[in-house]
């Protein structure tokens, strides 16, 4: 489908293109062939697609044999796909806000599949957040995302970018940004870069998921005074004395800031505070 043509498909359903989609169409065709490849999708293997848009990168899925589901939001654009799609058996469609999907109930546990997604911009974030949280996670997502929040995600310690969205993606995922993209391959075009971005889950899990959620919760804490030292912002959430016993503990100076620490450190530091936590809010 080129802009012409895209066009022409959004008038036939009332559509413009524009901010209001909240989602921004990618058309180039070697752009799109190269997501596949780099992605991995193999045939017979099960792939979730949120925000199929046209389905330019879901015909790509669906003819390399993949098990495809996808969710679209809009009803006239799920009209459109599953009138284009219908005579694919390894097509499903699900019309919801993906944000809220029970993904469970789609891959259940035991049942291994990737995410691949040109991410509808506005709720990239949330949705990953929502993957991060799965008892059966994706074994690898591949997403289309505005730079900067490709850049956060993949950061690394004393970078300006890592931060707590960093560390929290990272117990679980290798996440490296793959390719930097210009807006002009896309109608409408963005007003910022994009970046592909691929999630590999590790291997071998820096912790488990309860201890991950207090990880994710004290992560939070401890950057939003990134500027601050460790062991004073440590001490107005458990106490001076614990803190300065925790940081001890897990081998870390009072002084640290929270931008030098590694995911693993994090993981360390955290089950040296578990002891001394009440109630969290």
């Amino acid at each position: 489908m080129n802009k012409q043509e895209l066009i022409t498909t959004l008038e036939s359903l009332g559509m413009r293109p524009g901010r209001g989609l909240g989602q921004n169409f990618l058309l180039d065709s070697n752009l799109l062939d190269w997501i596949v490849r780099k992605s991995g999708a193999a045939a017979g293997e099960k792939v979730l697609e949120v925000g199929p848009g046209f389905g330019a990168l879901t015909e790509r899925l669906i003819n390399t044999g993949v098990e495809l589901t996808a969710i679209e939001f809009d009803h006239r654009i799920a009209g459109y796909l599953r009138n284009k799609f219908a005579q694919y058996p390894n097509f499903k469609l699900i019309e919801a806000d993906a944000c809220k999907v029970i993904y469970r109930d789609i891959f259940p546990e035991g049942v291994k599949f990737r995410a691949i997604a040109n991410l509808p911009y506005a709720i990239s974030s949330v949705f990953i957040a929502r993957m991060l949280e799965c008892l059966n996670p994706p074994q690898s997502m591949f997403f289309m995302l505005q730079k900067e929040m490709g850049e956060r995600l993949a950061a690394t310690p004393g970078t300006k970018a890592y931060g707590a969205l960093s560390v929290r993606t990272q117990l679980f995922y290798e996440v490296t940004v793959e390719k930097i993209v210009p807006p002009q391959v896309f109608c409408p075009p963005p007003e910022v870069d994009s970046a592909l971005v691929s999630f590999r889950l590790r291997k071998n899990p820096l912790c488990d998921m309860d201890t991950a959620d207090i990880v994710s919760w004290l992560v939070k804490m401890l950057f939003n005074q990134r500027r601050k030292q460790m062991g004073k912002v440590l001490g107005t959430i458990i106490g001076k004395e614990q803190a300065a016993a925790a940081m001890a503990d897990a081998g870390f100076p009072l002084e640290v800031r929270p931008d030098k620490l590694t995911v693993a450190d994090f993981v360390t530091l955290t089950r040296a505070v578990m002891p001394y936590l009440g109630e969290r809010e």
